[in-house]
């Protein structure tokens, strides 16, 4: 049995949680997100809190207990706070700039890439090396930073690239020079 799933969701005030046959919504002043109830899973409301139970105990109900739970206080942070993640660049001339409806990345290709994100998604840029991606949803603020950070990974031999703020890259070493033994 999931320890997590076991755990009651408080609902912060100024939010309201709206709890259907199979879906569940919450909603503050700022955004609303809604999210479907797996089969087997009931979602109740007590007590200003949100509890998550099982109906049956198979296999794939167990899996889907914790995760449940999971994606409903997700929501309710992400009404209530937001979510955030902060891309680096790294390389010379690797810059970003803000344009009207998204970004412009210069990564070393031939050509800028211009990226819009959905509409629910912020991006915000610093010194032309960092992009902070604010929103809502934890999955699309995710999904957004995998995005941009596709067009250019950091490389294994310079470390050059887009990187997530503080990912550390372990860097291979190159080629060892020839030391001259055994020509003739």
């Amino acid at each position: 049995m999931s320890r997590i799933g076991q755990k009651p969701i408080t609902i912060p005030q100024g939010v309201t949680v709206t709890i259907t046959k199979n879906q569940v919504m919450v909603k503050s002043s700022q955004a609303e997100l809604s999210q479907q109830i797996p089969p087997g899973i009931q979602v109740k409301l007590q007590d200003n809190q949100v509890i998550v139970t099982q109906k049956a105990t198979s296999r794939q109900t167990k899996a889907l207990y914790g995760l449940t739970r999971s994606l409903i206080a997700n929501m309710v942070t992400g009404v209530t706070e937001g979510f955030s993640k902060i891309l680096e660049l790294h390389g010379t001339g690797y810059r970003v700039n803000p344009k009207s409806k998204g970004i412009e990345l210069t990564l070393g290709f031939s050509h800028p890439i211009n990226y819009q994100a959905p509409s629910s998604i912020t991006l915000e840029t610093k010194d032309q090396k960092f992009i902070t991606i604010k929103g809502f949803d934890k999955q699309l603020v995710g999904q957004v930073a995998a995005n941009i950070r596709a067009f250019r990974p950091p490389d294994a031999y310079k470390g050059k690239g887009v990187r997530y703020q503080g990912e550390v890259i372990r860097l291979k070493p190159g080629k060892a020079a020839k030391t001259g033994e055994g020509e003739a």
